[in-house]
């Protein structure tokens, strides 16, 4: 804990004029002296001359802590750093103070003379003055570590990830499990553009791609070789490898890729009955081998038709198995089939209506640029030729918008949107494609040669684990509930990241891509593995909490292994010993206090963040002993990655809440234990907000788990509160993205709305 404290107050940003400075330090003097030896105003805190002042003052007195009230921890962080031995603490004056504060409903306690804001600073500089003193200097355990970082798969995400990290001067193992490099971009004819001017497809550049990573000093390469085991922590790791070799691993590189995804959802329009009805990867082998033919007489089609379409699937008649799989799919949606994935010859989702439907807003991009390629090998291959494009849904953002307007103008090739109505034969080996909708606004019937169909891509984590953890959670990777099989992560904010830490997934195997984005991510998570071995070299955090020194301590003597913090960890970071008492691994370890959060006996905790800590904080709320006579009391207990931020942003835009809340930031709503709710009502503070990111399928939660699981336990906190004979709804958790900062002023004073109806908490005033 700090022992020698120097608080400082800065007159800043308009600090001074809204609020009195003095008494702020008075307060802390009243009850901290002893613990404070410094206790200072200073006009500006940041300024150069401010932090000169502090950095004296730690010289000259010792001080191990410096509490500084001023504007958010968010600001300025790069700042206020005095070394390793100082502790330092950010007292939110500013925004969560003199910015937000209601001047309309703000009142004078008038036994004191007070006002309300003059009581947010000191009740805020009591608490940050309190958190210093229930906090150490964390202390990591730095082990030996590997920096060899491991490429699952050889295909083209896989290479270049290879290429990447080999460029950046570190020992790469290549990993492939077929004979050859190259992977499914092996059978590409073209690639839609990758360059400018984005408007013709060219070679792939995956020969050029090969012969740099077989020339690199710095890449192993194994071909004919699966991994049957991945164990350990992150620079920690031992790869067993299926030609017998024992392999010492920093972190993962996940570039697996995907499979082709079963053709017989393909019937509906079809495959597999009409013989000139194919696929679009056995175009691409045909183009690829010299010319395009028909199936039924090897003839090359004058006319091929493209078909993207997936809504009429419901009126298309389907094959009874597929219907089955379908009904089965629709009672259990929590098991969707696989959706597409990366490479040039990905389309829509499979024709079959559950399943087209949950994948195609995956799947339109690559589905029509695909489509767009192949139209155009269409007619390079016979200038006489014609090729139509049927679709629902045209997607080309960005760049790739050259493209399609180069085939718009291109003759031989004409787009429409249509609904497809039926799949049928015709004479001499020809396909009669039935449609509405269409942009003449009629019902027509098109003949064509040849009929193009894409499939269902399945990112090979679909299938088995690929990895083969040695984790007590199981040898694969958690699932997204929405898209089974892609690597569960935080899609919006640590893209490559999967749910095990030091493993980074790229490519096909993340969310469908083509080339270009998928060696763009093949580059963003070499850089993430190579942050990871740096790291766990020393000692600190990976993402989000990155460079955090502090890790989990678990005082084992009070453990009764009812194992909830190894069930409750999102990220694997616990294990059972041999006795069943959790066993850390800490680089696998995100900070997260998801595990604090869920141990019923509190023998979990870190040195700058416990149990202890945030209830001393909650029992420095001043909570008036009436309703009527210094207001309500809520407690607003914050995730620091979006519910803080937002309202940070809300108070930086002029948006005022209840002089009445007051906001403790927490790592995560995982981290939140049920104590400190009944530290709160027992106090008598009339409610709580668990403010915190978005949970469910689309979720936003930066520790992916930790919002959906203190959800799970405010349902437990309700049934305690109603044996209580205290109202459940005065502890309600409330979700907010980061950008939501204009609502959340009103959330709160809604809820603040509701508290007053409601009435005092009954134990105010014990």
């Amino acid at each position: 804990m700090a022992e020698k404290i120097g608080v400082y107050v800065c007159g800043g940003c308009g600090l001074a004029e809204a609020v009195d400075l003095d008494a702020v330090c008075t307060a802390v003097k009243n009850k901290y002296q002893p613990q404070c030896p410094v206790i200072k105003t200073h006009p500006v805190l940041c300024s150069p001359e401010g932090k000169a002042a502090i950095e004296a003052d730690i010289a000259e007195a010792g001080l191990d802590g410096v509490c500084l009230c001023a504007c958010s921890p968010r600001s300025k962080w790069d700042v206020f750093a005095f070394g390793d031995t100082v502790q330092v603490e950010r007292v939110n004056l500013r925004e969560q103070g003199v910015w937000s504060f209601d001047k309309e409903t703000g009142v004078i306690e008038m036994a004191k003379g007070i006002n309300d804001l003059q009581i947010i600073c000191n009740e805020y500089s009591l608490m940050g003055v309190v958190k210093l003193t229930k906090s150490n200097i964390p202390n990591p355990e730095v082990a030996e570590t590997f920096k060899t970082i491991l490429v699952l798969g050889g295909g083209w995400t896989g290479l270049n990830a290879a290429n990447a990290a080999a460029s950046l001067g570190y020992e790469v193992v290549l990993v492939e499990k077929s004979d050859t490099l190259g992977g499914k971009v092996v059978n590409f004819y073209k690639t839609f553009p990758l360059s400018h001017p984005y408007t013709e497809a060219h070679e792939t550049g995956l020969d050029k791609l090969i012969s740099q990573v077989n020339a690199s000093k710095k890449v192993t390469i194994f071909t004919g070789t699966s991994l049957e085991k991945f164990s350990g922590a992150p620079g920690q790791y031992k790869a067993q490898l299926s030609n017998g070799q024992t392999l010492d691993i920093g972190s993962m590189v996940l570039a697996t890729g995907w499979d082709a995804g079963d053709t017989k959802y393909l019937a509906p329009l079809g495959y597999g009955e009409i013989k000139n009805v194919i696929t679009t990867a056995e175009l691409e082998k045909m183009a690829k081998g010299g010319c395009i033919t028909r199936p039924s007489d090897g003839k090359a089609p004058r006319s091929v038709a493209f078909l993207l379409n997936t809504a009429a699937c419901s009126t298309v008649s389907c094959p009874s198995d597929v219907v089955m799989e379908c009904d089965a799919a629709a009672d259990a949606p929590q098991n969707p089939p696989a959706a597409p994935a990366e490479g040039e010859e990905a389309g829509p989702a499979p024709f079959c209506d559950l399943e087209s439907q949950r994948h195609l807003a995956l799947s339109s991009e690559i589905s029509t640029l695909v489509a767009l390629k192949q139209a155009n090998y269409v007619v390079e291959k016979d200038p006489e030729a014609v090729a139509f494009i049927f679709y629902d849904h045209m997607m080309v953002p960005g760049i790739n918008e050259r493209y399609y307007k180069a085939a718009q103008d291109k003759p031989g090739i004409m787009l429409s949107k249509a609904d497809i109505k039926s799949v049928k034969s015709g004479s001499g080996g020809s396909v009669i494609i039935s449609m509405e909708n269409t942009l003449l606004g009629e019902s027509i019937e098109i003949e064509a040669d040849l009929v193009v169909l894409p499939t269902a891509l399945v990112p090979t984590t679909a299938h088995s684990p690929v990895v083969n953890l040695e984790y007590r959670q199981g040898l694969a990777f958690p699932d997204l509930n929405l898209f089974e099989g892609y690597a569960d992560s935080n899609y919006i904010c640590f893209p490559y990241e999967t749910r095990r830490t030091g493993i980074y997934a790229a490519g096909a195997v993340r969310q469908p891509m083509g080339l270009a984005l998928s060696a763009d991510d093949a580059m963003g998570a070499a850089l993430k593995a190579i942050q990871c071995v740096s790291s766990a070299n020393k000692g600190v955090a990976v993402h989000p909490r990155s460079g955090d020194r502090s890790y989990p301590v678990f005082n084992f003597v009070r453990c009764t292994q009812c194992k909830r913090c190894t069930e409750e960890c999102p990220f694997g970071a616990l294990d059972d010993d041999p006795k069943g008492t959790p066993m850390p691994n800490p680089t696998r370890c995100r900070r997260c206090g998801t595990c604090m959060g869920a141990c019923p006996e509190r023998v979990i905790s870190f040195d700058n963040y416990n149990i202890d800590m945030i209830g001393t904080m909650i029992r420095e709320m001043q909570v008036p002993p009436k309703m009527d006579v210094g207001g309500p009391r809520v407690l607003i207990l914050a995730c620091e990655n979006d519910a803080y931020p937002a309202l940070d942003m809300a108070a930086l835009r002029g948006k005022s809440w209840s002089s009445y809340v007051r906001v403790i930031p927490v790592r995560c709503l995982g981290s939140v234990n049920a104590i400190w709710v009944a530290d709160a009502m027992s106090k008598g503070i009339d409610g709580v907000m668990l403010l915190g990111c978005k949970y469910g399928d689309d979720y936003q939660c930066h520790f992916v788990k930790g919002s959906e699981l203190c959800n799970r336990r405010k349902e437990n906190i309700s049934e305690s509160l109603k044996r209580l004979g205290v109202e459940p709804e005065r502890v309600d958790q409330l979700q907010v993205a980061i950008d939501e900062y204009d609502v959340v002023p009103g959330m709160i004073d809604q809820f603040m709305n509701m508290i007053v109806k409601m009435g005092p908490n009954p134990f105010k005033g014990y």
